[in-house]
C-alpha cells in the first residue's frame, strides 16, 4: 500500500522542550507591539495581553494562594476572558481544566470535583450555574465580556455579551484580578510536566480528565503550523470552542505560537460570523460541518465575505461530502477536515491540504502511527475493510485522572507500540487514506445486517431536501432493530417521508434504507458542532419503553 505524504513536508518532526506559557513569552519578545487580539471592533497587543495574563497569575498565587500543579477551571464562551485565565493559569504554573459553557450545574459539580479545581473562572451570565455548581467550596472569578468590547459599537451584539459588570457577593470580578500587582514565581514547568485537564464529552459514562503533559500539544502546535502553512500574518477565526480540543489548537495555542492574530467568538451566529470575517480579514477559518450548513442556507450569505480565506478546516465531525461539493462550489475553497479526540490533543490524523478528500479523516500526523484492527482480536484488517481505529503518537494523553483501570482499558499494545483505542470505526484506503464510519458502539443490527449510521446519513445530505440527518436505530417486530432517520429540511423544501425512503431505495442497499422518517425543524448539537446521536437515540428507546 502507498501511503500518500505531502512532498514539501519531512516527515516526522524533533520532540519540543518547551512549554505553553514559553510559547507566548516567545511571541511578546517577537511581536508584542502587534495586534493578538481582535474582539468585535477592538484590538489588543500581544504586549497589553500578555500583562493581563502577568496579574491574572500573580493573583492566582499571590492572592487566592493556589500553588503549583493545583487546577484552575475555565467555564466561559471564547472570549479574551478566557485566553487571559487560560494563559495566566499557565504562567503560575498551574493546570488548566476547561469546561463546556453548556454544562449545568451537576455536570459543573462533576468536573470541579473530580479535578479538585481550586479556582472557577465564570462567565458573569453563567454565574447562577456556576454557584450552584461549585458551593462555596472554591473561589470563583466573575469575567464579563463587556470588559474588551470598543466603546462605541462596532457590530449589532446581544445583550448577554454587552452586559456591564455586575457586583455578586463572594465572587471576585475581573478588574479586581486584572489589577493585581503581585507577580508569580518564575515558572519552574517542564515539558513532561502536567498543563491540561480537559474532560471528555461523557458519550460512554462519566466525563473523564485526560492528563496531557505541554509535550503533547506542544508537538500538534509545531505540526499544524507546518501543515496549514500559518504565521504571524495569519488571522485566526476564533470560532471553535476554546475549552475543547479542537478549539484549544485552532484558535488557542496556534495564534499565540505564531503570533498571528485571533478573532473570538463566542457563539455562532451565521451572519455575524461571515461580517467578522469580512472586518479582520481573517485568512484560517475553523468551523463545524453543521456551522457550515447553517452559513451555507442563509438567504443572506455572501461568498465574497469570505474572500480573505485561505483554508477551511475543523474536526470533530464528519463533513458529508455533498456538503463538501457545496461549499467549494460557493467558495472555492477544498473542506480540510482532521481527526482526533480529547485523548490525542485533538490532532491525530489529517487531510494534505494539497490533496484533500470528501468525507475522509486523513492521513496519520506528524510521528503517529494509526492501524485499523478488529475489534475483538486487535488484529489488522485489510485496505477497504472497517475495523476500529488505534492511535500511537507523541500527542497521546498520559492517562484519565485518578482512573487507572479506565486507563489501562484505553491502550493496547501490538508489536511493542502502544495505541489508545479510539472506539471509533473506520478504514483504510490503498493511499493511506482513513475514513471514519462510525462509533464503535453505534452500529444498527437489522435483521442480522449491520448499518453504520454515518453511511447512511452521508447518502441522505445528497437528497436537495435535506439540510440535517441523524440516523438511529429503531425497534421493529420483524428485524429485531432497524434503521430510522431523523431529518431536518432546508428552508421551504417540499418532501415527505414516502419520497425520502423511495429516493433512498435508488442510493442504497435494501437493508440500509430508512424504514421510518420523523421530520424536525433541527437536531440537537453539542457546542462544538456534533450532532448528538445518543439523546435522539435515547429518545427512541424512551418512547418504545413507554409504548
Amino acid at each position: 500500500m502507498g501511503a500518500y505524504w505531502p512532498p514539501h513536508l519531512p516527515r516526522s518532526l524533533p520532540a519540543m522542550e518547551t512549554t505553553l506559557a514559553h510559547n507566548l513569552r516567545v511571541t511578546v519578545a517577537r511581536f508584542g507591539t502587534q495586534p493578538g487580539i481582535g474582539f468585535f471592533g477592538r484590538e489588543m497587543t500581544w504586549r497589553a495581553f500578555n500583562d493581563q495574563v502577568e496579574a491574572f497569575a500573580g493573583w492566582l498565587r499571590g492572592v487566592a494562594g493556589v500553588q503549583r500543579g493545583e487546577r484552575v477551571a475555565l467555564y466561559a464562551q471564547n472570549s479574551p476572558n478566557w485566553l487571559v485565565a487560560y494563559y495566566g493559569t499557565q504562567r503560575a504554573d498551574c493546570v488548566a481544566v476547561p469546561v463546556s459553557p453548556m454544562s449545568r450545574a451537576g455536570e459543573l459539580r462533576h468536573v470541579l470535583a473530580d479535578s479538585g479545581a481550586r479556582v472557577l473562572v465564570a462567565a458573569q451570565d453563567l454565574l447562577p450555574v456556576a454557584l450552584e455548581a461549585a458551593g462555596g467550596t472554591l473561589r470563583v472569578v466573575a469575567a464579563h465580556y463587556a470588559h474588551y468590547l470598543p466603546e462605541v459599537p462596532v457590530f449589532t451584539l446581544p445583550a448577554w455579551l454587552t452586559a456591564p459588570a455586575m457586583a455578586e457577593s463572594g465572587v471576585v470580578p475581573w478588574a479586581e484580578v486584572l489589577a493585581c500587582t503581585a507577580r508569580a514565581p518564575e515558572p519552574l514547568a517542564m515539558a513532561d510536566d502536567l498543563a491540561l485537564l480537559p474532560y471528555t464529552s461523557g458519550s460512554t459514562g462519566m466525563p473523564k480528565g485526560c492528563e496531557h503533559a505541554h509535550r503533547s500539544f506542544q508537538h500538534n502546535i509545531q505540526g499544524l503550523l507546518h501543515w496549514h502553512q500559518m504565521s504571524a500574518a495569519t488571522v485566526f477565526m476564533g470560532l471553535p470552542p476554546m475549552y475543547h480540543v479542537s478549539g484549544l489548537m485552532h484558535c488557542v495555542h496556534s495564534p499565540v505560537y505564531t503570533g498571528g492574530m485571533v478573532v473570538p467568538v463566542p457563539r455562532w451566529d451565521r451572519s455575524l460570523v461571515p461580517a467578522l470575517v469580512k472586518h479582520y480579514g481573517v485568512t484560517h477559518f475553523g468551523v463545524a460541518p453543521t456551522a457550515v450548513i447553517d452559513m451555507l442556507a442563509n438567504p443572506a450569505f455572501d461568498a465574497a465575505d469570505l474572500a480573505s480565506v485561505k483554508r477551511i478546516t475543523s474536526g470533530g465531525a464528519t463533513m458529508p461530502g455533498a456538503l463538501w461539493q457545496r461549499l467549494k462550489a460557493a467558495t472555492g475553497l477544498e473542506f480540510v477536515e482532521a481527526y482526533g479526540a480529547t485523548e490525542t490533543a485533538a490532532t491525530a490524523i489529517l487531510n494534505p491540504v494539497d490533496r484533500p478528500k470528501p468525507e475522509c479523516a486523513g492521513i496519520p500526523f506528524f510521528n503517529t502511527h494509526a492501524l485499523v484492527v478488529d475489534p475483538v482480536t486487535l488484529a489488522p484488517v485489510q485496505p477497504g475493510e472497517s475495523g476500529e481505529i488505534l492511535i500511537s503518537g507523541p500527542q497521546l494523553f498520559r492517562g484519565y485522572w485518578g482512573k487507572p483501570r479506565d486507563t489501562a482499558d484505553a491502550f493496547a499494545e501490538i508489536e511493542g507500540r502502544r495505541y489508545y483505542r479510539s472506539g471509533d470505526i473506520g478504514r483504510v484506503d490503498e493511499e493511506g487514506y482513513f475514513f471514519m464510519t462510525d462509533r464503535l458502539k453505534r452500529m444498527i443490527n437489522a435483521s442480522g445486517f449491520k448499518v453504520w449510521p454515518a453511511e447512511v446519513e452521508a447518502k441522505l445530505y445528497e437528497h436537495p431536501s435535506v439540510r440535517e440527518a441523524c440516523v438511529i436505530g429503531a425497534a421493529d417486530a420483524y428485524r429485531g432493530e432497524t434503521v430510522k432517520a431523523v431529518i431536518a429540511l432546508r428552508d421551504g423544501a417540499p418532501a415527505d417521508d414516502a419520497g425520502i425512503i423511495a429516493w433512498a431505495r435508488q442510493q442504497m442497499a435494501a437493508y440500509k434504507v430508512p424504514r421510518v422518517i420523523e421530520f424536525v425543524e433541527s437536531l440537537p448539537k453539542s457546542p462544538v458542532g456534533k450532532i448528538l446521536w445518543r439523546e435522539l437515540q435515547d429518545r427512541e428507546k424512551q418512547k418504545e419503553s413507554d409504548a
